[in-house]
């Protein structure tokens, strides 16, 4: 399988907090959540709607593991009108969670990952199938990064500046050249942009 990883982002890096301000989202005195709601017209839904359908398993970091519990593991097709794609997936294939912490995991089809991650991770890359799908999980993305396990990176770039919350990328942190392979902007100005890891970038000599 591929490792595909899509996030919704803001264009100053921020990946928290995007559906909603829920205590999990006002960690570190976040108080900004929402920010992605009603964003995106009707091609960048069917986009989302779309990829969601062509995976063959999920995999998440704790907190959106268990965000996404909460809400879409929980919700019937009448609570989601228009996103039933979404939620028929998510609840159908397999889920895995990367956590030292999570030891019963409530929604049916997960499995939790302990021990060796980046092994475990291979592993499951070494299946037979299409996609390994990661969705929000910033913390988690960057590890996959770091350790060379993605091979198509989604950003779902929002037009706002929130001037706080967690980034998807550090101040700090190894670097990444990266091959754009796809990029559009819709009617209400929030740009999808898919990119390939292209291991470490040039640098001119001094």
């Amino acid at each position: 399988m591929r490792l595909t990883a899509m996030t919704q982002i803001t264009v100053d890096g921020v990946v928290q907090g995007n559906g909603g301000a829920s205590e999990e989202d006002r960690r570190a005195g976040f108080d900004r959540g929402g920010w992605a709601l009603g964003k995106g017209d009707d091609g960048t839904h069917a986009l989302i709607k779309q990829t969601y359908q062509r995976a063959d398993a999920f995999l998440f970091g704790r907190r959106t593991y268990e965000l996404f519990a909460g809400s879409w593991g929980s919700w019937t097709d009448a609570d989601v009108p228009g996103w039933e794609p979404v939620r028929r997936a998510l609840n159908a294939r397999p889920k895995y969670v990367a956590s030292t912490t999570l030891t019963d995991p409530g929604w049916p089809g997960t499995t939790v990952l302990r021990g060796d991650l980046a092994a475990a991770v291979a592993d499951l890359k070494a299946k037979p199938g299409g996609e390994l799908q990661v969705h929000g999980s910033g913390a988690l993305i960057r590890w996959l990064l770091a350790n060379d396990l993605v091979d198509e990176l989604t950003l779902i770039v929002i037009p706002v500046v929130l001037g706080q919350g967690a980034r998807l990328f550090p101040d700090a942190g190894p670097d990444l050249a990266l091959d754009l392979v796809d990029s559009r902007t819709d009617s209400k100005g929030v740009t999808i942009q898919v990119y390939q890891p292209a291991g470490r970038p040039q640098y001119p000599a001094a």
